[in-house]
Parts: C-alpha cells; structure tokens; sequence
C-alpha cells in the first residue's frame, strides 16, 4: 500500500533509531534531524521502503545513509558484514555519484576514529564508466558493501556471472533524483533492473527514492517500488518539499516592455543581474539554452569587466575538465557567478549559493521550484530567485509558474509506458543468466510500474523478434540473439556473440552528431543538431550562418537546403534544445487569462474610451484586476504590462483565448505577404505538436494542398502557399471532421515518411539491438548507424506496425515527443462543447498572436530581430486603437 506518512517521529525516537556510534558522530556533527530524517531513521530501521521528497539541502542523501549506515554498523559490531554488496546507490549523474562516494568516505572515517573498538569496516566503492578494470577486478575480489553506481552500470553488473553473486544479500536500493529518472527511458530501464535485482536476490530489499520535485506522489511511489504480482509494493511517502522556505519574485526589466528599446531592454536586464552578483557571494544564473549561457556571459563580462576568475559558463557542450574546474571554485566560494543552461539544476554539490536568477521561461514550476531551490545550501537558509522576463508572454507564463509555486502546486511528471526497445534490451539480459519460462519472465517484467499493463502479446512479438523469427530481417544483418520455443514457452540466450552484444549495446541514451548542412551542389554552409533535424520537413525554413535557408532533403547525415532569402523562419534555431511548457502549467496559465480578461473587461467600459486611456497611458487596473495581481509574485512594472496586454488584446480581438476557449484567427502577416490561420491553443509544445498535424492534415485534404505549420506552446500557425487562403468555412468544416477521425492512424500515415521518423527509429532500433553500435569492439558511426536504419525501416515497415521497432517507434513519437494522449481530450472537448472555440478575421495580427508569429525568428536571448518584429507588429495594433480613440473624438 502506498502511504503518505502524516506526522515526523520525535527528535529522540528518531535518533534512538541510529547505532549508537553513528548517533554520536550525527549529533556531534549535525545537532539533530532535518524534517525529512525524522522521519527516515525510524522507517529505515522498520526496513520500511520510502520516497523522501525534499528541497536541496534538506539532508536527503544522508536522510537515506544514516538508517543504512547504523544498520550495516549493527551487522558489523554482531560479526556479520561480509565482503558482499548490501546497499546500491543509483544516481544519474556520475558527478553526483562522485559527491556522494565522498561523502559517505568521510564521516565512516570520523565514526571509525571515535569508536575504540576493532571491528570489520565498512566500505564503499564506485562503479561506473570511468572505473578503471584494475578497480573492477579489485571489486570482483572483494565487493564493496556500498556500491555507488548509474543505471546502465547496474544493468551490466546484472550479467556479470561473478560480481552478480555479491547481490544475493542486498538490503537497501537507494535511487537518487528520481524526478530526472521517472520520465525518461533511462528510468524505464532502470525500473526493470531493480526488479531483475529482485530476482536474483531473492527477496524485496527496501528502496529508498530521492527527489526534490515530484509530482503525484502516489504514482512516483508506485514507480518506485513496483508490484508484487497483481498488489503494489508497501511504500511510506515523506513530503518534505515545501519545508524550506522560498522567495521569488518575477521582474520586467523596464516598465513598458513592448516599445522599450532593444538597447534599454538589454542594458537593464544586465544591469539587474550586474547589481544581484554584487550584493550577493555567489550567483547561479540560468538560461534556457547553451547559447543563452555563453552569451549572457559575454555580455557580463563585457559590460562590467568580470574576469574568468569570477564568472564562468557551464553547459553540457563544455568538456568534463572545464565543468569540474567550475564546479570546484563554486565549492570554494571563489566565483562569483556561474551561468548554466540545465546542468547546475541537478543535485551536484557546488556549495553555497545566495541567490539564482532565472532568465526567460524554465517552462514548469517543478524546474522553476529545482532551480531556484539551488540557492540557500542549508535547510534553514532561505532559496531566493529573481524570474528576469523578456516578453509580455513570457511575463505571463512566469507569473502564474510562481504563483503554483506559492500554492505549492507542481508539474505531473509523465513514465512512458511498455517502452519495447528497453524491454528488449533486458529480455537479452534475462536470457543470457539462465534459462525462462516465457509466464514466469512476463510476471517478472510486470512488476516494474512502466510495464505493469504490457500485453502478453506484445512481450512474446519481442521474443520472435529477438529468436529471429522475421527471417526477412537476416538479409539486413538481423540475427536471432536468443532461442525461444514457443511450444515450450521458454527461452534462453543464443551463442557465445549475446553476452558482449548485451555489455556493449546497454542503454538508452542515443547516439548524435552534428548534421552538416549543405546546398544541392555540395558547398557546405555549417551544422545542425539531430535532434533539430528531425523536425525539420520540405519546406521549413530555418537560420543558419545568419541567412534563411529552405529545407528540401536529407541523405544520411547530410541535410541539402536552398537560399530562402526574405522569407520568414518556420522552426527557430534553438526549438530542439529548449524545454517545452508542461501541459499543467498551460492550464494554469488558461485559467489566469480567463480570470484576468473577465477583471480587465470590466472596467474597460466603451471601446472608444478605453482606447483612448490607452493611447494616453491612462489605463487603470480595475479593483478586480489589482486584487488578482496584487497576490502574485510580480513587480510594478510587470503588473502594468499585465493590464496593458490584456486591454490591448481585447480591443483588437474582442477575446482572450483561455483554458476553457481556443480563439482561431485567420489573419495577414503584411511582411510575409501571407495569410495565417492562428489557433491560439494554450496547451503547450508538445499537445500543439499533435494538434498542427491533425488539423495541417485535415485542411490540407480539403484545400487539396500542402499546409505550412510553426508550433509554439501558446499555439500554432497554418499556411498556406502564395495567393492563397485558410478560409473559417475550411476551419469549421476541419473542426467537424474531427468527429469521425482516427487520430492515431492519421498521424501514424503522416509521420511514416519524415525525418522525424528516420531519426527516431534509428534510436529505437539501436535501443532494440536491432543496431548494434558497437559489436566485438568495434563502433559503428553514427552515420553507418543512420544509413543501416534507413535500409532497416523499409524492411521493418514491410512486417506492418506490429512489428515491435516499428510499434515502439511511433509510441514514442506520439507519446512522448508528441503528447497524442492530452491532444485527443483536447479534440474531445471541443467536441463535447467543454472547450469552445471562435473564429475571427483580423485585418491585423492580434497582440496575443505577436510571438507566434515572430516564434522562428530569434534566439530567446539576442531576441534583437524578433523584438524589432514584435514592435512593427504593435505599432500597428497602437495605430488601430488611435483610430478607435480619434472615432470617438
């Protein structure tokens, strides 16, 4: 049963729980328990398992060691620790597992110096990819009793015939930033060792998870702990998330952030973070990209004479030497500010930090809450962040992001669920230790919480894919890896070739390089990501070398474009790298909208006269509208943005589109000479992904033409070719249509021949072992890989979408890249009328439109073209309200 534990044991139930030498250096060192170790010391010693989520410097890691610590003391002081494996600690960061290695080395030592008595030590040791053999061999002899580890290593340590045998007797898994693993594949995959460890063990140890922000709790747990047979393991929940207090506040560089000048807007946001470095220590700011980073640096640097000595970037671009050399002097306090895009947000020790500012969006409270929390290292220390914003949507989306925050409502994290390519890699893990029943495997796989509802038609497709079964794949290199009998119904591994295939093709992050980016007669122009790549379809436009370039076809790791200049960017160089906006946090963001529309268009009175307080800048905050923004983490400046966008919204529009009303605009874009058909559909990147396709698709078969789409989180735009038109008549009519539709199949039929589908099925196909990147030693590029995928997908997509690669292929398309799911409640509620909808013809591009349109044009950071967009935009929108101000005159 899953639990939430209500109230904390006391001081000295808690620290009775402890050994009593562990005690006595706990004490010495700490004083007493921090919330969540009241409540874990006690549960360890029941041997109770746990999810302990809590702020950074809460004491979580040695919320999990202590309990563990005193019980492998007990064990010793009794005569019985023995040179074998009783707590395995996962993390997904080595650097993190790094910390924790010394961490643990050092108070043993300092327990060890204050007992007097000789007794057996307890050890720890690490494992991971950089381990030296010298020091696995040296494990292998004599296991250490705390092993530190990733996920892919564990799963290799699963196979090993010798070092397997120290995990008969493991008590304890604990597994670090569970929030980072819970929504990925590398989570998945780790779900399935913790039960195959199970198995080995012969018993249910306790597991211990860590996290700072997770959200549900109960479905975290479940993650966790997993099942037995059809009951989900016993799990106590400690929530000790808010307990660390927190100030925040969101901040509009300059009062009017529309008409401000680029130069002013920039000067200001540097000056801001210039005075927040100099009244503080130390200073973490992120971006929400790499580029982000380093160009905030340059900027400081430039503009306030910071050396290397006293800012720095860090960013997974970087090589390992120039992070840790960044790490280590925010350790010892002698940098004065770090800027980062993701890879300071995780839990690696960097020391005290006073304050962390946050530049744009992070696009989720729980990221918002993560990052900001890296401030105020100790438990009593207050977090303190600035939320610096950009534009009027992002001003928006923060205010209400850290309005969740106050309320202490987080982001619902998401587990893809029956992920075949990982369950692949297991099912030849599995194989290769012993012999299986095929009921007895599929009851093990199930109860792991990501596979809890697989079918058992689908685990017995990977069995004939993985035995071989689809001979037509052996022309492509395809081999059987194990034998399956599925008469017998078991299975086993197949020659001596599947133990180092296992070893060397494990997990499941893939393979990328840069794509180099070339015109049709082969003169390079520069490089892109993969990921970026695989966005890209005929006829996008993106920016490179800072010219527009046209999309037309890609030949392995080769992308051929065409010039596009003078026309308008469809996908912005940075949509790959940057993080979506979480559908929770959309909804939210809806629901401010409706409320704020309703409290702005009550006061407003008639047209004429709110233009008019407008155009003189006489426009007040109704009573209404002060009493919501009052209540929010917010400056002046952005309150009076606030009210201003809002006002300016409703007098061009007539309506502000909301959680419970999408608001379609067929409308121009004068620069681009093109109508656009924008449907403000607040539901963030991933849903509208989904969403532009349907209705790309559907308008496209009515029009009888190709249908152009640029995707952002607050919608998305469709168009059309030169000299013609969405008409409302086309959208209404694509709005019917939705009845009779079957979403999945229709976007299975328009993904099948995309890049989008070439990159993402060579991933699964390696994760499948389908493609070996590495075989006897030999790594295979990743532009062998992607040519060999190409030959494979043809062949694959042949066997029909059963197939498992293919199947997987597309669920993790349209699940997780895409969330089909969440777009399918969407079409079904407008539908049921839940979600209205209302078409408007605009002459000119509403206010809320604005950065969908400019979305593609510039980096969040530069924003210097974009802005300039924005502005030509507004002083059209500022000359239409003149007129509704000069008709009432």
């Amino acid at each position: 049963m899953i639990e939430q534990c209500k109230e904390p044991f006391s001081k000295e139930d808690s620290l009775e729980s402890l050994n009593v030498f562990v005690r006595k250096w706990f004490e010495g060192k700490y004083g007493g328990p921090t919330p969540p170790q009241r409540y874990s010391f006690k549960l360890i010693k029941e041997n109770r398992s746990m999810l302990i989520t809590a702020p950074t410097g809460s004491g979580k890691t040695f919320s999990a060691f202590m309990g563990i610590l005193s019980g492998l003391m007990n064990m010793s002081m009794e005569g019985k620790l023995e040179e074998k494996v009783y707590c395995i600690y996962v993390s997904p960061l080595r650097a993190l597992n790094n910390d924790v290695y010394k961490n643990l080395i050092g108070p043993l030592e300092e327990i060890y110096s204050g007992i007097g008595i000789d007794i057996r030590r307890i050890t720890v040791g690490i494992r991971t990819g950089d381990t030296t053999q010298k020091e696995r061999q040296r494990q292998v002899m004599h296991p250490p009793n705390i092993l530190v580890t990733t996920p892919e290593s564990l799963a290799i340590m699963l196979n090993s015939p010798r070092f397997v045998k120290s995990f008969s007797e493991v008590k304890y898994v604990v597994i670090d930033e569970l929030h980072e693993l819970a929504n990925n594949k590398r989570g998945v995959h780790l779900s399935l060792s913790l039960e195959r460890l199970a198995d080995i063990a012969g018993l249910d140890f306790v597991r211990i998870g860590l996290g700072a922000t997770l959200y549900p709790l109960d479905e975290a747990a479940r993650f966790l702990v997993g099942y037995k047979g059809a009951l989900e393991r016993d799990c106590s929940i400690v929530d000790a998330t808010w307990d660390k207090k927190m100030q925040f506040i969101v901040k509009s560089p300059v009062k009017d952030i529309i008409n401000a000048s680029d130069a002013s807007i920039e000067k200001s946001i540097y000056a801001m973070i210039d005075k927040i470095i100099k009244t503080n220590k130390t200073t973490l700011v992120f971006t929400n990209t790499r580029s982000g980073t380093e160009r905030v640096v340059y900027n400081l640097s430039k503009r306030f004479g910071y050396g290397e000595d006293s800012i720095a970037a860090h960013h997974g671009s970087l090589s390992r030497e120039i992070r840790l050399g960044v790490e280590d002097m925010l350790k010892k306090g002698s940098l004065r500010c770090a800027v980062s895009s993701t890879s300071l947000e995780l839990g690696i020790d960097i020391g005290t930090i006073d304050n962390v500012v946050q530049i744009g969006s992070p696009k989720s409270v729980s990221r918002a809450v993560q990052r900001i929390g890296r401030s105020g290292h100790s438990f009593m220390d207050v977090a303190k962040g600035e939320v610096v914003v950009t534009n009027r949507d992002d001003l928006i989306e923060c205010a209400v992001m850290l309005d969740a925050a106050k309320k202490r409502h987080l982001d619902a994290f998401s587990t893809p669920k029956n992920a075949l390519d990982v369950l692949a890699q297991h099912i030849l893990g599995m194989a290769i230790s012993r012999e299986w029943k095929v009921s007895e495997a599929y009851n093990l796989v199930r109860q792991s919480y990501p596979y809890h509802d697989l079918s058992l038609s689908d685990f017995k497709s990977l069995l004939d894919y993985l035995s071989g079964k689809y001979v037509g794949l052996e022309s492509r290199r395809v081999y059987g890896k194990i034998w399956y009998d599925s008469e017998k119904e078991i299975f086993r591994s197949r020659g001596g070739a599947a133990r180092p295939i296992y070893y060397l093709n494990i997990g499941t992050i893939p393979d990328e390089v840069a794509i180099d980016v070339m015109t049709k007669d082969e003169k390079w122009i520069g490089s892109i990501q993969e990921e970026f790549m695989a966005r890209l379809k005929p006829g996008d436009v993106f920016v490179l070398a800072g010219k527009p370039i046209m999309f037309e076809f890609s030949r392995g790791m080769k992308c051929f474009v065409t010039d596009a200049r003078g026309m308008a960017p469809t996908i912005p160089p940075w949509i790959s790298e940057q993080l979506p906006l979480t559908y929770d946090l959309a909804i939210e963001i809806g629901r401010f909208r409706r409320s704020m529309a309703s409290a702005v268009k009550g006061s407003m009175g008639a047209t004429s006269k709110a233009a008019t307080a407008l155009v003189k800048g006489k426009m007040k905050a109704s009573k209404a509208a002060k009493e919501i923004l009052d209540q929010m983490p917010i400056d002046y400046n952005s309150k009076e943005s606030i009210v201003r966008y809002f006002a300016e919204q409703l007098l061009i529009a007539g309506h502000v589109p909301n959680d419970k009303s999408m608001l379609i605009e067929i409308t121009e874009d004068d620069k681009e000479e093109r109508q656009l058909a924008i449907f403000h559909s607040l539901y963030g990147r991933r849903v509208n992904d989904a969403l532009s396709r349907i209705f790309a698709i559907l308008i496209g078969d009515i029009k009888r033409e190709d249908i152009g789409m640029n995707i952002s989180d607050n919608g998305f735009i469709l168009f059309t070719g030169e000299g013609s038109k969405i008409r409302k008549s086309e959208i209404e009519k694509a709005i019917n249509m939705l009845n009779s539709i079957d979403a999945d199949s229709l976007l299975r039929e328009n993904i099948a021949r995309t890049e989008l589908m070439k990159r993402r099925f060579r991933h699964c196909a390696a994760r499948s072992l389908m493609i070996l990147r590495n075989y006897m030693g030999r790594k295979m590029s990743v532009r062998r890989q992607q040519v060999s995928a190409q030959l494979l997908l043809k062949a694959s997509a042949e066997l029909g979408n059963d197939f498992p690669v293919i199947k997987e292929t597309y669920r993790e398309i349209l699940q997780d890249m895409m969330d089909l799911p969440t777009a399918k409640k969407v079409i079904g509620s407008m539908l049921s009328g839940d979600t209205s909808y209302i078409i408007i013809e605009t002459k000119i591009p509403s206010p809320f439109s604005h950065n969908l349109i400019t979305f593609g044009e510039a980096d969040v950071i530069i924003m210097k073209d974009r802005r300039k967009r924005i502005r030509e935009l507004h002083k059209q929108v500022l000359s239409k309200i003149r007129g509704m101000a000069y008709a009432h005159k």
